[in-house]
């Protein structure tokens, strides 16, 4: 196991207070300070996520720079006046600059449209990071990960970018002080400065989350409106439904459905979908969106939703719950039993088609999975 001996020192400018702090703490006379760190560790070959954790002042930083140099990134620079978009390097493009915020969970169209100093900390914690990702493509390297947003959006973000980082098939280094977002990470290799040791596989598994659904009235809506990409109306005859988890006092997640006559098949339309920004990007929206279809199909009636959300899209064309009916922005719909297998390269194809304003950028898709009865009757739906 190869072995790394690192020795940081400073001159010591010897002023009267250095020389009371001497004689207060029986401080020997030194002309400079030293500091060395002895290190064994050696990752796996084939790896994704790493993390260099340990107490403040153990020498995380110190270790991360002497073994990835300028890749090591903290914060960024942002604009003062212009949104988030425009605070991306230029040869970025939008498709890569959407895809990188919607990987990270920051999902909400209204929310990259504003300044960074106008985001949570939580959403500047997830942009920065998003930008990380594109501008170091091959090795990623984020110093005080996490250090300086709520642990239970600590812990979501670490989850959703840990799913990002192995669906793209790349490497990511995290340091941080933190060790409760280590089983969420799930790392491929861990260095423990606390304790010196090293560990390599993915010994750590991501704790299962605790959610209730609960039917709601289309009241709280307020409190989901300001991150929907669409209207912030809704309609009050619509079927409402919120999301809760363990330890969280109010809703992290909204869906409502209604019904949608029609001349030939009448039917229930996913109306509205939305997850709080800070707990976006670990599945929770397409969960909620999948629970209550099987609620809703308990009717008997069809079941549609449609969406321009590359997640939901992504999830939707690989969930055997769903067909598509109209493809990107296609005018002629699907068989009803067909199944379209198209690739998320494809979306991101029509997503950039020259002919913007001749053809749509809506995904339609109808449920076609089982129906829960019981939950319906529960829920009062039936």
């Amino acid at each position: 196991m190869p072995c790394l001996n690192i020795v940081r020192n400073c001159e010591i400018i010897r002023t009267p207070r250095i020389i009371q702090i001497e004689g207060l703490f029986d401080l020997p006379a030194a002309k400079k300070s030293e500091r060395r760190w002895h290190v064994k560790f050696e990752w796996p070959s084939d790896w994704s996520i790493g993390v260099i954790v340990g107490p403040s002042g153990s020498g995380k930083s110190t270790l991360a720079r002497e073994l990835f140099g300028d890749r090591v990134t903290t914060r960024w620079d942002w604009p003062e006046d212009r949104s988030i978009l425009d605070g991306f390097p230029e040869e970025c493009t939008i498709t890569e600059i959407v895809d990188a915020l919607t990987s990270v969970g920051l999902s909400s169209p209204p929310t990259w449209l504003r300044p960074y100093r106008f985001l949570s900390v939580g959403e500047q914690f997830r942009v920065d990071v998003a930008r990380a990702l594109l501008v170091n493509r091959d090795l990623t390297v984020i110093d005080e990960f996490t250090s300086v947003v709520d642990r239970t959006v600590a812990k979501v973000a670490s989850a959703a970018l840990a799913k990002t980082i192995r669906r793209q098939k790349r490497q990511f280094v995290a340091i941080t002080c933190h060790y409760d977002i280590l089983e969420w990470l799930e790392p491929d290799w861990l260095y423990d400065l606390g304790t010196g040791s090293f560990q390599a596989g993915r010994c750590l598994q991501r704790p299962k989350l605790e959610l209730e659904l609960r039917r709601c009235d289309t009241g709280i809506w307020p409190l989901f409106a300001p991150y929907h990409y669409l209207s912030g109306n809704i309609l009050r005859h619509a079927k409402a439904f919120s999301l809760f988890l363990d330890g969280v006092h109010f809703p992290i997640g909204f869906v409502a459905w209604c019904y949608q006559p029609a001349k030939t098949r009448s039917g229930y339309r996913e109306h509205r979908l939305v997850v709080l920004p800070d707990y976006q990007g670990i599945g929770i929206g397409s969960r909620l969106s999948d629970t209550v279809a099987s609620i809703m199909a308990a009717t008997g009636y069809p079941c549609r939703a449609v969406t321009s959300h590359p997640g939901l899209i992504r999830h939707r064309l690989r969930s055997p719950y769903w067909i598509v009916r109209a493809k990107g922005r296609l005018p002629s719909p699907v068989g009803t039993k067909e199944r379209r297998r198209v690739s998320f390269k494809q979306i991101k194809g029509f997503i950039n088609s020259r002919r913007r304003s001749q053809v749509r950028s809506t995904w339609s898709f109808e449920y076609v999975g089982p129906a829960n009865y019981d939950a319906a009757k529960n829920f009062g739906i039936i």
